[in-house]
């Protein structure tokens, strides 16, 4: 692969048309919603947008962002963007995470010195990794992406290439939303490369396809099921518009800020362990960054096609064997999460080695609770290292 070193800078031109944009937003009306059940609250929009004009420093943020090794390659005819930082102990293991919608690579930020230099951070050198964090194609700065098929699928073919080209043919995998099913692809089809894979979100690799979940409900499992028919029935609405008509929305999202930071932003309100309270989890630096992150690459068309490309370009399986996904398999259930599988499924499933529950944090679980997810990777992968 032809691996070149990347830096992002956006123009000043593109942040002078941004502040154009956000100063001369067209609010809708909004009433009634103080309690965000219509969606996002008009109020706290008007609270965001002020505060991104008045005092959000994206130039702060991009300094943050540059000061991580970034490198670009295409594979494919796919281009792929990468932060790739070598470990800091005795024999580190090589980690790829994953990321979903509506993250980014960036969600990771906090895992990525404590998982690389565990000495620095009060940890066990021998517990360090190679980390490689990739955008999914299509997403921010794995872009401009201009072919078509691309899902998690076909995405976990691309990770064996590039942590291949990157001196890696055996390594490990964790990953959420997105990054939980390819990483559980990974687990699928290329057990013979993996040494483990860690993720938080379960969902069988044939859903889109009208794969279902036995319902083997256990002990301490009460409510998990109404949990995810809830869901369903009310925070799906996304989906369906991003798995039938993804370019009609880019074109609005593309257009204007606010929409696209509303549109993004409600989700880390409802799908993160925030209890109503979204700066609970999330400051503003932190939402906007991942709006900026969107809109300074022209992504969120390709990102929302994601969801297209997984309905329109079912999985498939490798194999018949049982279980589905046969490499070494740990499992952090967040109890906030989305959606929660039984335990007994999942041990069908998975070559479950490990199953943590734990009663904080949601759906941005490397985010909201890092050293959480850092300490359940560390104990997975400590029993597997070669």
């Amino acid at each position: 692969m032809d691996i070149t070193p990347f830096e992002f800078r956006a123009s000043d031109a593109a942040l002078a048309d941004l502040r154009t944009r956000l100063e001369r937003t067209r609010f809708a009306a909004d009433f009634a919603n103080e309690d965000w059940r219509y969606g996002f609250n008009g109020e706290y929009l008007r609270e965001l947008i002020s505060y991104w004009l008045d005092e959000y420093d994206w130039r702060a943020q991009e300094t943050a962002i540059n000061a991580w090794p970034h490198f670009k390659t295409e594979i494919d005819g796919v281009p792929i963007h990468f932060i790739h930082v070598k470990g800091k102990g005795p024999n580190p293991t090589p980690l790829v995470l994953t990321h979903g919608w509506p993250w980014t690579f960036w969600d990771y930020r906090d895992l990525i010195g404590p998982l690389t230099d565990p000495a620095a951070y009060g940890g066990d050198p021998a517990d360090a990794f190679d980390l490689v964090i990739p955008s999914l194609p299509g997403y921010v700065f794995s872009t401009p992406l201009t072919k078509p098929g691309q899902n998690f699928w076909t995405t976990a073919d691309l990770w064996v290439k590039l942590m291949e080209g990157l001196g890696y043919p055996r390594f490990a995998s964790h990953g959420e939303d997105w990054g939980a099913f390819l990483t559980a692809q990974l687990g699928h089809k290329y057990a013979d490369r993996m040494i483990g894979v860690h993720f938080t979100t379960m969902f069988p690799l044939d859903m889109f396809g009208g794969g279902q979940v036995d319902p083997l409900w256990g002990e301490g499992e009460e409510g998990w099921e109404q949990k995810n028919i809830d869901f369903f029935a009310k925070e799906s609405g996304y989906y369906s518009l991003q798995a039938t008509k993804p370019q009609t929305l880019a074109f609005a999202m593309q257009d204007s800020p606010a929409g696209l930071c509303a549109w993004l932003v409600e989700k880390r309100r409802t799908w993160g362990h925030t209890r109503g309270d979204i700066e609970s989890r999330f400051s503003k630096d932190d939402m906007l960054t991942t709006v900026m992150l969107y809109w300074l690459t022209d992504s969120f068309g390709t990102s929302a096609r994601y969801y297209y490309e997984a309905v329109h370009n079912l999985w498939q399986p490798s194999h018949g064997n049982l279980p589905v996904v046969g490499a070494p398999t740990g499992i952090a259930v967040f109890l906030n999460e989305l959606v929660l599988q039984p335990k007994k499924w999942a041990e069908k499933y998975y070559n479950l080695q490990q199953w943590t529950q734990y009663p904080e944090g949601g759906h941005f679980a490397a985010f909201e609770e890092p050293r959480l997810v850092i300490e359940d990777i560390r104990r997975f992968f400590r029993g597997l290292r070669g």
